[in-house]
């Protein structure tokens, strides 16, 4: 019993050393290291993409609660594939983890902007919904 728990203990141990060793570097310009902020920029972006959703959630109705849960899975679904589509060409190279977490972080970030925007709606307000007011429309 003791040298499995003595062995759960090193594997969580050695886990939190490559956890440690895999911390952004921004000075280092290795690809290996960019792949590694990249993905530290796409976690910190997801967290505050989190709380967002959160915030907006919880001043909902539950039929808006319901109507925001689709939209955000659809959101997800959409960036994901877009993700994929937008980055295929560096598949199987060492530069895609890194393309792949800057597009994630990219969409991610509107998608912050769309729901801060939201929760600034008054109710009625249609014109509100999108947080590029000053932007044309698309071409």
């Amino acid at each position: 019993m003791r040298r499995i728990l003595l062995s759960a203990c090193l594997v969580v141990l050695a886990g939190t050393s490559i956890v440690r060793a895999q911390e952004c570097d921004r000075s280092d310009d290795s690809q290996q290291m960019m792949n590694i902020c990249a993905g530290e920029d796409y976690q910190a972006a997801d967290a505050k993409l989190n709380a967002a959703y959160q915030d907006l959630i919880s001043s909902d109705d539950a039929n808006g609660k319901r109507l925001l849960q689709a939209a955000q899975r659809a959101w997800i679904t959409f960036r994901d594939a877009e993700c994929a589509h937008s980055t295929a060409a560096s598949v199987g190279g060492s530069i895609h983890a890194m393309e792949v977490s800057q597009c994630l972080a990219r969409l991610t970030n509107d998608r912050i902007k769309q729901l801060a925007a939201s929760a600034n709606c008054e109710e009625g307000d249609a014109s509100c919904a999108s947080p590029n007011e000053d932007s044309d429309e698309l071409q």
